[in-house]
């Protein structure tokens, strides 16, 4: 993932008009739009609205995840945006992937190696707070992202959340 100082000028003043045409908008189409990549994106968001964990955490991470309850797990391509709900299965590590199996529709196999960093994101989607734990790859976009989930009224589960900010803050 590219260093906020390693954009260009000129990507980062196309990221930075993108972002403002729709600051709560979806970061893949605000990226797509400026022709930077979701990183870049959230490289450039206020401070402490993406907080980035080192790749060597991606386990640890997966683990605390795994003790939330029901997560949103969302992997968004540009053909399609898949979203699944359910507790994120313990992983274990073999023949290359990370493997996740459980009792929860989530599941399957990924490429942990391609993961090159994690990134807490803390920002407003379509006007509400929205909170997510992303796991970029090398080439600037999301491998997949874990949201925390929202209630009957549409509001940030408080215990889930407090979950995000406490291991986000342990990133800081």
């Amino acid at each position: 993932m590219n260093a906020v100082s390693e954009i260009s000028p000129d990507r980062r003043e196309r990221a930075l008009a993108a972002l403002a045409e729709k600051s709560d908008g979806v970061v893949e189409a605000i990226a797509a739009n400026a022709d930077v990549t979701p990183a870049e994106i959230l490289e450039i968001l206020p401070k402490g609205a993406a907080i980035i964990a080192d790749k060597e955490r991606f386990a640890d991470i997966w683990a605390e995840m795994s003790t939330w309850g029901e997560v949103l797990f969302i992997v968004h391509t540009e053909d399609i945006v898949l979203e699944a709900e359910g507790s994120l299965p313990m992983g274990s590590e073999g023949h290359g992937w990370f493997n996740i199996h459980g009792d929860s529709p989530i599941g399957g196999h990924i490429k942990k190696d391609n993961c090159a960093a994690v990134t807490f994101v803390d920002r407003a989607f379509h006007g509400r707070r929205s909170c997510s734990v992303w796991f970029m790859n090398a080439k600037g976009s999301a491998m997949f992202k874990v949201f925390v989930k929202r209630d009957a009224a549409r509001e940030l589960i408080a215990e889930q959340l407090q979950k995000f900010e406490a291991l986000r803050d342990s990133y800081a």
